[in-house]
């Protein structure tokens, strides 16, 4: 096997806020790893460390491919895209430090690199086979940031090429980046910034479950924090399509009120308000869409926990997401 060279690798990368490159590897981040401070705690409380959504892309005629990496902190899965569609999943264990996808066909082809969605990596080497040709893949397509909960970040997902957004952006014809923290969706200041400082065709914002389950906004502070947020965004993308999607099916959480007297039918109202509010100030490419009509009670079988939507559940997001999301928008 042919090792590529350390250096070069950055340039396969796509679906990273920003890459950290040590003397051991590459550790792709969803936040400027520089920044890591202004992101409290510890860089959205160690989730912008995550790989969700990250993803290696290069133009290869190789039929083998392997990915070595730092041991890994818990088990996790890597999947291998060949020309759009799904060649292998890799199971990995705690502590395994490669990925190999052997048996690729022949002649050239793209190749896609779904990193974990559940922890975060460090990518010492990749490895094609001896002699053969190979270059980075860039991505053209048009570029979608998509931002919320753990229900985004997807960690029940089968692969973290069957993620919603994973599916979602397949499905359209979209570049991912995925801005998914489990548990740490509170509309934070930095966030917004985040968000208003990244390239972006459509964004898309999933709000509220998070605030929910920490009491972290009460119904005096949620909304005047949304509209912070959705205003940040807008200085630097006044005129991109931005849809704000309210939470899916929550089960209990729908009536039963949190330890500052939110319930999640009263966020989904202040959330409806406050995108019709700046829809009346002028803002035609801001969309509302109600999580119900994407993922409702007739939906409730695939949410084992009430809240999480088990594997199955978020194929069904991906594949509804074009129709019961986008439509009429892009």
């Amino acid at each position: 096997m042919r090792l590529l060279p350390l250096h070069k690798l950055t340039e396969l990368f796509h679906g990273a806020v920003s890459l950290e490159v040590k003397e051991e590897g590459i550790k792709p981040w969803r936040i400027p790893y520089a920044d890591l401070e202004l992101y409290p705690p510890n860089g959205i409380d160690g989730k912008a460390a995550i790989c969700a959504g990250v993803r290696l892309r290069l133009l290869t005629n190789s039929t083998e491919v392997a990915v070595a990496f730092l041991p890994l902190e818990e088990a996790a899965r890597m999947d291998l895209l060949v020309d759009g569609q799904l060649h292998l999943t890799a199971e990995l264990q705690a502590g395994e430090t490669q990925a190999n996808f052997p048996a690729l066909p022949q002649g050239m082809k793209e190749l896609e690199l779904y990193l974990p969605q559940n922890t975060g990596m460090t990518v010492t080497r990749l490895s094609i086979e001896d002699g053969a040709l190979w270059q980075p893949l860039p991505d053209y397509r048009p570029r979608w940031v998509t931002y919320g909960s753990s229900i985004t970040q997807c960690v029940d997902a089968y692969s973290p090429s069957r993620t919603w957004p994973a599916i979602a952006a397949r499905d359209c014809g979209w570049n991912l980046t995925c801005l998914g923290f489990s548990g740490n969706a509170h509309l934070e200041p930095m966030t917004a910034k985040l968000i208003r400082d990244l390239p972006a065709d459509l964004i898309s914002l999933c709000v509220g479950i998070n605030v929910y389950g920490a009491s972290s906004l009460s119904p005096r502070t949620f909304k005047p924090q949304l509209i912070g947020m959705l205003q940040t965004i807008r200085e630097k993308h006044p005129v991109t399509p931005l849809i704000v999607i309210s939470p899916i099916y929550a089960a209990e959480r729908e009536h039963n009120e949190n330890k500052l007297g939110f319930t999640v039918s009263a966020m989904r109202e202040e959330i409806r308000e406050t995108v019709e509010l700046l829809q009346r100030r002028g803002d035609r490419q801001l969309h509302y869409r109600n999580g119900l009509d994407w993922f409702s009670a007739d939906d409730a079988s695939h949410l084992p926990d009430g809240l999480h939507p088990n594997a199955n559940g978020y194929e069904l997001m991906g594949n509804r997401f074009q129709q019961s999301i986008v439509q009429d928008v892009m």
